[in-house]
């Protein structure tokens, strides 16, 4: 890989769980309180991804890693009916955060934030194929696969490699996780907010449609 290390190591040892010893219940339950829709909300180093309106009463936020295979089970199994349901029709708005757990799974991330710019849409199409074409360059030629899928959306290979190596933009993933796993808890991906309400792990479509609708009628 042409990534760098150097910020990226702290971030990935943050979902350890020894914190939590000599938690009193007062302070777990404070804490509970702290991942609130308003701390959920607000992005922090990086512009927010999202589909859908801005002032929608309820807003999904999805933690996830590129180089996870349950969130790419989601993104093809899942996401399409929610984006077909709720998004398409404006009822809710869709976030999607890094949160990579391993080298590579930033690699994916940064090059998804390079080829679309500040074009949501466009991200979210590159993180589809992204997830479509996981195997191929997790488990293979991550380089330089990568390097044909950011010349397919048209990057030249030098643009490519310029964005694996920018240590900008790793900081900046490195520091939203940071700030995903100190304050909102997020431990594993992928995990989901809905309006401040944490749900671990990949779930059924019925499940989201269950809870958006009951948030949609309070």
């Amino acid at each position: 890989m042409i990534i760098t290390r150097r910020a990226f190591t702290a971030a990935l040892s943050l979902t350890g769980l020894a914190a939590l010893a000599g938690f009193s219940p007062l302070r777990l339950i404070n804490d509970a309180l702290a991942q609130g829709a308003a701390d959920v909300a607000k992005p922090q180093s990086l512009p927010d991804m999202a589909l859908g309106p801005a002032n929608a009463s309820v807003t999904i936020t999805e933690y996830a890693s590129m180089s996870c295979s349950h969130c790419a089970a989601f993104t093809e199994n899942v996401f399409p009916k929610i984006k077909s349901e709720f998004i398409d029709s404006g009822k809710i708005r869709f976030v999607f955060r890094e949160f990579p757990l391993d080298i590579k799974a930033a690699a994916g991330s940064m090059l998804a934030r390079c080829i679309a710019k500040d074009d949501a849409p466009k991200y979210f199409a590159v993180v589809d194929l992204l997830f479509k074409q996981q195997n191929d360059w997790v488990l293979k030629n991550t380089t330089e696969t990568l390097i044909r899928i950011g010349r397919q959306a048209g990057l030249t290979q030098a643009a490519v490699e310029d964005c694996l190596k920018d240590q900008k933009l790793l900081d900046k993933i490195a520091a939203d996780q940071k700030y995903a796993a100190e304050v909102l808890k997020v431990q594993s991906t992928p995990t989901f907010f809905i309006n401040g309400e944490m749900i671990k792990g990949e779930q059924s479509f019925e499940e989201f449609s269950k809870r958006i609708n009951a948030m949609l009628k309070s």
